[in-house]
């Protein structure tokens, strides 16, 4: 589904993200960890498209087309989705009209009114979220789980094919991250073709999502490859540890 190709990234003067490579097939869930600082936020900024960053060498590849100098609603129309580690809040605009919004642009017909009430109603069901959400402002006012909720419900509506998880469990109490998990387990469940990538400091996380690879990810490249144990791995040894292996 992803391909990614001697990818080098700059902002202004810094190289962040140096001969990066990785391949993620339909359907598997891959997790990277790595010191703060090393790239992992630029990487799946990058992938969505973000203008911040220019790509100085190599390509990304998504479903065997090379979209690296596409806009950020052209690779979301193709089922990117990037969960945010810090989603922000827009004023004056409903979560409901921007969800209406974005399904509609992505779809051949518009949503009829019903449906989509039907469907926001399930979801936030299973997420646990308070109806009166959807007539609120995009996260004002909310605490961070409920920022990370509103993004797993944009997922489970949008129905993207590729997800990025960028540290979804930041923020996110003992409660909240299993509803989080179990919603997005049961999305890829129900959608089996479905990748994640996740990006994350700490294993927590990945005894909910349990990941098919967990990438080691330093000074902008990928250095260390392993199966679920890498990251208890990292957690007991440290980063330098395994470095210096």
């Amino acid at each position: 589904m992803l391909k990614i190709e001697d990818l080098s990234v700059k902002i202004e003067d810094r190289e962040i993200l140096k001969h990066f490579d990785i391949e993620i097939k339909d359907g598997e869930v891959h997790a990277i960890m790595g010191p703060n600082g090393t790239g992992k936020s630029t990487l799946s900024k990058v992938i969505m498209g973000s203008k911040d960053y220019e790509i100085v060498g190599g390509k990304i590849i998504f479903n065997d087309e090379d979209i690296s100098n596409l806009e950020v609603d052209e690779r979301s129309r193709k089922g990117i989705f990037l969960s945010m580690q810090s989603p922000i809040s827009i004023e004056g605009v409903s979560n409901s009209e921007f969800l209406r919004t974005a399904l509609n642009a992505r779809s051949s017909e518009p949503i009829g009114l019903f449906d989509f009430i039907k469907t926001m109603e399930e979801n936030m069901k299973e997420l646990d979220i308070k109806n009166n959400i959807v007539h609120q402002a995009i996260n004002e006012g909310s605490s961070g789980g409920e920022r990370k909720k509103n993004e797993v419900l944009q997922i489970k509506v949008l129905k993207p094919s590729f997800i990025i998880l960028d540290e979804v469990d930041s923020g996110l109490d003992v409660d909240s991250l299993k509803v989080v998990s179990e919603n997005i387990n049961k999305y890829c469940e129900e959608n089996p073709k479905t990748s994640l990538l996740i990006i994350t400091h700490y294993p927590r996380i990945l005894e909910y999502i349990k990941p098919d690879y967990v990438h080691m990810m330093v000074d902008g490249k990928i250095v260390k490859t392993g199966d679920y144990n890498l990251a208890f791995e990292i957690e007991k040894t440290g980063y330098n540890g395994l470095v210096s292996e």
